[in-house]
């Protein structure tokens, strides 16, 4: 009984971790094709990397409170990766999008950990469809 749940949880949270890394490549593929800076490697590791924080958070936390420190935890360390894909010159500032995207990767990979595909595939349609197509309204 006990090795059939662990195994039902490890099926689960494969599960989870491979639907995060799914809803990160289009927008990774898209920013790899167009040369900009973070891509096919930076969003769909953001995208697993914050959904397995915050599946080993439900698993081994047992408090609402502690749970939300660990979320606290990801949205401020995915902003200070963000952070960097940001600069200035004395005319203009470049990588703010790639930096909000980054950080949207962020809460696809929590919204999917949570079950929460409806907030993952919103937040991922609308990060490609402003990355592809926003610009070209300027």
């Amino acid at each position: 009984m006990e090795l059939n749940l662990q195994l039902h949880e490890i099926i689960e949270n494969l599960i989870h971790l491979s639907i995060a890394y799914l809803l990160a490549l289009p927008m990774a593929f898209d920013r790899e094709r167009s040369n900009h800076g973070a891509g096919l490697r930076t969003f769909p590791l953001v995208a697993v990397a914050s959904c397995g924080y915050a599946l080993v958070a439900m698993s081994v936390l047992t408090t609402s409170e502690a749970e939300a420190k660990v979320l606290e935890g990801i949205i401020t360390g995915i902003g200070f990766i963000g952070g960097g894909a940001i600069l200035k010159n004395k005319s203009s500032t470049y990588g703010t999008a790639t930096a909000a995207s980054i950080w949207n990767m962020g809460l696809i990979g929590i919204a999917v950990a949570f079950s929460r595909y409806e907030i993952a595939v919103l937040m991922a349609i609308i990060n490609f469809i402003t990355l592809r197509y926003v610009k070209r309204l300027k």
